[in-house]
């Protein structure tokens, strides 16, 4: 492989592929002479070789080694005049990178009171007024709220709940039934006597119908109000009358052909068996012998 005079190894017998001189031993044109190479110039005070400046990569602006064809810094190709594609330049010397923009102040917190909205939700506060007593107008620190409006009026007012609508039978003894009762039979109820003690019993009234009489200990069939238990009336039959619920939500009575009848409110007349007696608030329905059963809506 040839060899340039500056060392150089090259495929090329012409010309060095790595500096670009021209290669040693090669013939010039038959008849023609070369020309003598030029004389260096002579410069006053020095010489030529202290005089002559480096080629600069015009890329990195490194000195060129030897008419080397490719800058040892970034490759920049000399001869083609275009950098390589593969390498990144370097910076220039003495190149530095802008600073980073200094960070932007915050602006101060601040604690300014800055109102509250008014709620969209809630209604508007009602005015306060001050309230007068008998002795005149109270102090300026006597405020009182005035008492909220009646519903439906005021959709904030409290509403107690409403009992529940019905019917209750209350059952006791009844000291003037028995009298007019007494007066009324025969010697055989000679032996009866108004109990001196008998605590007071509610039923409450519910649908279709309830019935009043005394348990049969030989089935163990039970009314509704059973009039069996301690002080026993021996008065009322076992199936004596049934209350029955009227369709307007009221209640009627009905005997059921029983052996001493049925009155109401201390009537001596009994009611007609089998036939519904519609009962108001308050009414009293007289069984057995000393039994009332007193019905009342609520």
């Amino acid at each position: 492989m040839p060899t340039c005079p500056n060392g150089h190894q090259s495929v090329a017998d012409d010309w060095c592929e790595v500096c670009g001189h021209r290669m040693t031993g090669v013939s010039a044109p038959s008849g023609a002479v070369p020309p003598p190479p030029p004389a260096p110039p002579s410069y006053p005070g020095g010489t030529a070789e202290a005089t002559m400046q480096a080629e600069l990569c015009p890329q990195c602006r490194t000195p060129r080694e030897a008419q080397a064809p490719f800058c040892e810094e970034c490759a920049y190709n000399f001869l083609t005049g275009t950098a390589s594609p593969y390498v990144t330049p370097p910076q220039p010397h003495g190149f530095q990178s802008a600073p980073p923009p200094p960070p932007q102040p915050s602006p101060p917190h601040t604690f300014d009171y800055h109102g509250s909205r008014p709620s969209r939700i809630n209604r508007a506060a009602e005015p306060l007024t001050p309230q007068h007593t008998s002795a005149g107008p109270a102090g300026d620190d006597d405020w009182m709220l005035p008492p909220p409006a009646p519903a439906p009026d005021n959709p904030y007012a409290y509403e107690p709940p409403a009992p529940p609508a019905g019917w209750v039978a209350v059952i006791a003894p009844d000291r003037d039934y028995f009298r007019s009762m007494m007066n009324r039979s025969g010697p055989e109820a000679a032996g009866l006597n108004l109990p001196a003690y008998s605590p007071e019993q509610q039923c409450r009234l519910t649908g279709p119908q309830v019935t009043i009489g005394r348990r049969r200990h030989s089935t163990g069939e039970s009314p509704d109000i059973d009039l069996s238990r301690p002080p026993e009336d021996p008065g009322v039959s076992h199936q004596h009358a049934v209350l029955v619920e009227q369709p307007d939500g009221g209640w009627a009575v009905v005997d059921q052909d029983s052996t001493n009848g049925t009155t109401i409110n201390g009537s001596e007349e009994p009611i007609q068996p089998y036939v519904p007696v519609p009962l108001h608030d308050g009414d009293r329905v007289h069984v057995g012998a000393w039994t009332t059963i007193t019905v009342r809506r609520g």
